[in-house]
């Protein structure tokens, strides 16, 4: 038996005793009317909070009694996962897909992010921190983080109110750059957070606009300004089509106004691809005295989502800043820094997941670009794709890519006969990479 099969059977065997083992428990608690018949030496072991209340206990506690304790603080449903928890070291928090549950009316719902979901996690949450089981609020911060990428923003902002009740700071840090990007007004928001929340969001969109207006450069004045302002108002509220009446009839320039390098660091996929479907924003522009294209701007957010939709549309991922650095690059630089720092700067948390997908989606472009030229020069020589590289430097970078499962192979991220290719026409769709990406 393999080590992992071991704790395995072990996990398992200490719940069957939570579920079976009533004959040898020594504390029953009652929950919402129904008991639960637990096992004191078990939760002390797991819980600073038991340890301490089974401790403080008078001779009516002692080892040959029976000890009855009535819980009004938490539901049934949470308490039963954080006894799972306690037993196992494992439980899931979602609830079962397809579910009915009396707090979410959609029929046949998976509850990955509804508001039922959501609200069971900030009760797990509130319990774990209440019982002193910090594994357990580790782990419930981690699913609501995943959460709140899809949830309805009036959830995330419950969760915001829930990740600063009880400290935890990287939930706290995702679902404030949520609401940021939200596009919701000051008075809005005021309504639901507390003042400090408030004034952390408007301080974290000022950082965002001041980081575009460096961008822009020192030219961007008067007119134009306003113009900026209004385009910006649109993207947070997702008003593409007043983006497009501002276009035909103000004149207004996205390339010049970064509206897609904006969007992609503050709005969604979907303003996203919206913006880019208006065929009005160079997808290759570069930006201000660095030259960061958008899909430098996605790689550095470590988002597969915004590098996905910007190759859709024609993204090069051989272009390259005023200091030669590639979106590829980028991605390296990334890794680098997550392996041996075990932090990116600038980045509040890194998923290993996210940072693999954006090597795979850059890497495969890079893989059709050069099969392209490579037919181009010679078709009858070079059928095939030609290799991109693969010195001794490189296959280092893949075994420390190896070490945290980024897979696929990352090779040099550009052909020596290509500095920047400009939009690729629509007409070139057969061998584009676009099909490629749908999936996400």
């Amino acid at each position: 038996m393999s080590h992992e099969e071991s704790l395995r059977s072990l996990s398992f065997d200490y719940l069957n005793l939570l579920i079976n083992g009533q004959a040898f428990s020594d504390v029953s608690f009652t929950v919402e009317g129904r008991v639960f018949h637990a096992h004191r030496c078990i939760l002390a072991a797991r819980s600073p909070f038991f340890r301490k209340f089974f401790a403080a206990g008078d001779e009516s506690y002692s080892a040959a009694a029976q000890l009855a304790v009535q819980l009004n603080s938490v539901t049934y449903e949470v308490f039963m996962l954080m006894l799972q928890f306690l037993y196992s070291g494992q439980v899931c928090i979602v609830p079962q897909k397809h579910e009915p549950r009396p707090d979410c009316s959609v029929r046949g719902c998976w509850h990955t992010h509804c508001s039922s979901a959501v609200d069971l996690a900030i009760q797990t949450l509130a319990a774990a921190r209440s019982f002193g089981v910090e594994q357990l609020a580790l782990l419930t911060q981690k699913q609501l983080e995943i959460m709140v990428e899809k949830a309805s923003i009036d959830d995330v902002m419950k969760v915001l109110i829930a990740s600063r009740k009880h400290e935890m700071q990287q939930l706290l840090n995702t679902c404030s750059q949520l609401v940021a990007r939200s596009g919701l007004p000051p008075e809005m928001l005021a309504k639901h957070l507390p003042v400090e929340l408030v004034a952390r969001i408007i301080d974290l969109r000022i950082q965002a606009s001041a980081s575009c207006q460096q961008l822009l450069g020192p030219h961007s004045t008067g007119e134009m300004d306003l113009k900026i302002r209004r385009m910006r108002s649109a993207l947070d509220s997702s008003d593409v089509e007043l983006i497009k009446l501002m276009v035909m009839g103000e004149g207004l320039n996205l390339n010049e106004a970064l509206a897609l390098h904006y969007a992609v660091e503050n709005c969604s996929r979907e303003v996203v691809k919206a913006l880019l479907e208006l065929g009005a924003a160079d997808v290759n522009y570069p930006a201000g005295p660095t030259g960061k294209t958008p899909l430098h701007l996605a790689a550095e957010m470590v988002s597969p989502e915004m590098v996905s939709v910007l190759l859709d549309h024609h993204a090069d991922p051989n272009s390259r800043t005023v200091d030669g650095v590639t979106p590829m690059d980028v991605l390296r630089t990334l890794t680098s820094d997550f392996l041996f720092k075990g932090a990116i700067p600038g980045l509040g948390r890194i998923e290993p997941n996210k940072l693999r997908l954006c090597h795979e989606l850059v890497q495969s472009a890079v893989e059709v670009i050069a099969r392209e030229e490579a037919a181009a020069v010679a078709p009858e020589e070079h059928g095939g794709l030609t290799s991109t590289g693969g010195g001794g430097t490189n296959a280092a970078f893949l075994n420390l890519v190896a070490q945290m499962g980024v897979a696929g192979n990352v090779g040099e991220s550009e052909p020596s006969s290509s500095r920047r290719r400009r939009h690729r026409g629509s007409s070139s769709s057969s061998s584009s990479p676009s099909s490629m990406y749908h999936h996400l």
